[in-house]
C-alpha cells in the first residue's frame, strides 16, 4: 500500500497515532509531503522517527527550505553574541523564520547533541523535490504545494524547488485530466467552497491532505491511495 501525510509540523502524538492506524509494513510506502518542522513542539523525534525507517520518503515543503539554511548556523553551540554575528541576509532570514513558526523547532533542535544535530542536517538535505507513483494505471504526482509556472507540457522532473513548495492551488481548476495531484500546504480548511473543511479534499483531480495539524481546531491527516481510504489524528 502507498499512503501520503502531509504538515505534520511538529505535532508527534498525532504522528504516532496516525502510524497506528496505518499500521505500516515494510512493504508499504508513507510519502511525508514536507512540513515536517516549525509551529509544534517535537519536529526532531519526528524526523530522528522517519530516519530510522526506509519505507518513509520524505518530500521537502516550504518550512524545511526555510529552516535548512537557519539550522546550519545553530549546530554549533549558540553563543550570546550569535545572533550579532549573522550578515545582514543572514539575520533577516533568520527572523523571517522566526516569525513563520521556527521557535519551536529551535528549542527542539537546540536539545540534541551536535552529532544529531548534523545528522538531522543531512536528513532534510536527502529530502526529495517530488514524489510520482502509479497505482491501479492512475498516475499521481505528490508535492508539497502545487506547480508554479504551470504548463501541460512541462514535466514534473523540470520543476524547481520553489515552484513546488510555495504556490497556492487553485482547487477549482485540474492541472491534467488524467494526473491526479497530491498535496499539502494549504490547509483545507482555506479552501473556498470546501463543504467538509479540516478534511481531506477532493476535487478536479487534486487531493489536498494539510488537515490543519498545527491549528486549534485541525488534524493530522492521511490517505492510502491505493484504496481512497482516509484516516485522521484528532485535536
Amino acid at each position: 500500500m502507498i499512503y501520503a501525510m502531509s504538515d505534520i509540523h511538529g505535532q508527534y502524538d498525532r504522528f504516532q497515532n496516525l502510524l497506528h492506524q496505518l499500521n505500516l509494513q515494510k512493504e508499504d510506502k508513507l510519502y511525508i509531503l514536507g512540513d515536517v518542522v516549525d509551529r509544534g513542539p517535537h519536529p526532531m523525534k519526528i524526523l530522528q522517527y522517519m530516519m530510522k525507517h526506509q519505507n518513509i520518503i520524505p518530500i521537502i515543503g516550504n518550512h524545511e527550505v526555510m529552516a535548512l539554511p537557519n539550522l546550519k548556523l545553530l549546530v554549533p553551540e549558540i553563543s550570546k553574541d550569535f545572533l550579532q554575528g549573522l550578515s545582514p541576509e543572514e539575520y533577516q532570514n533568520f527572523a523571517q523564520w522566526t516569525l513563520t513558526g521556527g521557535t519551536d523547532t529551535i528549542q527542539d533542535f537546540r536539545k540534541l547533541p551536535t552529532e544529531e544535530r548534523r545528522q538531522i542536517m543531512e536528513y532534510i538535505e536527502s529530502f526529495r523535490p517530488y514524489g510520482k507513483e502509479t497505482i491501479n494505471s492512475q498516475e499521481y504526482w505528490l508535492v508539497h504545494a502545487g506547480l508554479d509556472e504551470f504548463s501541460e507540457t512541462k514535466a514534473l522532473e523540470e520543476y524547481t524547488v520553489d515552484e513546488l513548495v510555495w504556490t497556492r492551488i487553485d482547487y477549482e481548476i485540474p492541472y491534467f485530466e488524467d494526473i491526479i495531484v497530491v498535496s499539502g500546504h494549504t490547509p483545507t480548511q482555506k479552501i473556498l467552497g470546501n463543504s467538509k473543511p479540516g478534511f481531506i479534499f477532493r476535487a478536479n483531480n487534486h487531493i489536498a491532505i494539510d488537515c490543519g495539524a498545527a491549528m486549534r481546531s485541525g488534524r493530522l491527516a492521511a490517505i492510502c491511495l491505493d484504496t481512497g481510504a482516509e484516516y485522521y489524528a484528532e485535536v
